[in-house]
């Protein structure tokens, strides 16, 4: 008879906000998926580039030298920011949360295909992290962002100058900014992410 395997559930809660742990944004990976988060896994496919642990290590401001920008775009809480940037490793903006912001106001298929694809830069730095849409249309990443609750972003929309991905699939920037997490699927690496965590403005 085949060995059964019981994976505990963990759940957690902050008073502060809404937030979601990220064994519940895991829900729907894949049993390797699970098995890698308890194993740790080394190295993700496609262009994904690794980074070491030591880049969250505690800094002048959390995991962060700087706080997040006083201004954040799209009406972004400066707390609820912070806190997810810059003290947490675990923690989500609530699913649904990027919906709530002026981000599907300001942009559109017709404002993308005028000016471009949008950058989204460090919520702390003002470094660029993603641009989106490429490589598919701004409805493509609406949908596919709606159906998993926040913005997600493929290999060929992530700047790999200032992105780094953990061996458990923490995504991070190389600045100690939490970001989200690599969630990958049948379409290869997702990196599922905080839109307060890339809600900067470019730093002149």
């Amino acid at each position: 008879m085949a060995k059964r395997f019981v994976l505990p559930l963990l759940a957690g809660s902050m008073t502060a906000s809404a937030f979601v742990t990220t064994r519940s944004l895991r829900r729907s990976q894949p049993l390797r998926g699970l098995l890698d988060d308890l194993l740790g896994s080394k190295a993700y496919g496609g262009a994904c580039v690794m980074g070491e642990e030591e880049i969250m290590s505690p800094k002048e401001h959390g995991t962060s030298k700087v706080p997040v920008q006083a201004d954040l775009r799209w009406d972004c809480a400066n707390d609820v920011a912070d806190r997810i940037c810059n003290f947490n490793r675990h923690y989500a903006e609530y699913a649904g949360y990027w919906e709530t912001t002026s981000f599907l106001k300001e942009h559109s298929m017709a404002s993308v295909l005028e000016n471009g694809e949008i950058t989204f830069y460090d919520s702390n730095t003002g470094k660029p992290l993603f641009y989106a849409p490429r490589g598919r249309t701004f409805d493509e990443f609406v949908a596919e962002s709606k159906s998993h609750g926040w913005p997600s972003f493929r290999d060929e929309e992530t700047n790999w100058e200032y992105v780094r991905v953990l061996a458990n699939g923490e995504a991070v920037s190389v600045d100690g900014t939490h970001l989200g997490h690599n969630l990958p699927d049948r379409s290869g690496n997702r990196y599922c992410i905080n839109l307060v965590s890339v809600a900067g403005k470019p730093v002149e």
